[in-house]
């Protein structure tokens, strides 16, 4: 199975490196300052990580320094094919809305953009009752 790197807070990169010093951040502030081109993100505490919001909008989750987004019919397969797996918080809990966002994605800026904006999509979706 593909794992995304992990970040090391020893100050190692973990492949990660589009000239940012992710040795002097954590991998949190890394990924919001990637996504940070969509404007309006907010950051709250969740299942011991962090849920990542737009304008309200739940799309997606820091956990153990890894990040995970919503997904839907539309984008889960893009995930599944790549052999990510969904949210795990714990032994008992899988939550399949959400999956590990592929390595070579987190790698490139405008590819996360476009992954995270089809995860915004699926939260709004998923907060519309039609739909």
């Amino acid at each position: 199975m593909t794992r995304s790197p992990r970040y090391d807070r020893r100050g190692n990169e973990g492949g990660l490196d589009d000239g940012d010093k992710m040795g002097r951040e954590d991998f949190e502030d890394w990924v919001l300052n990637r996504l940070s081109e969509l404007g309006e993100i907010a950051v709250r505490p969740m299942f011991g990580g962090h849920g990542l919001y737009w304008r309200d909008v739940i799309f997606g989750m820091v956990f153990r320094d890894r990040l995970y987004f919503k997904v839907d019919d539309r984008t889960k397969g893009d995930y599944v094919s790549r052999e990510m797996p969904p949210f795990r918080p714990n032994q008992r809990q899988t939550l399949t809305s959400y999956f590990e966002v592929p390595p070579e994605v987190l790698e490139d800026r405008e590819a996360l953009l476009s992954w995270a904006r089809g995860a915004i999509r699926a939260g709004i979706s998923s907060q519309d009752p039609a739909g």
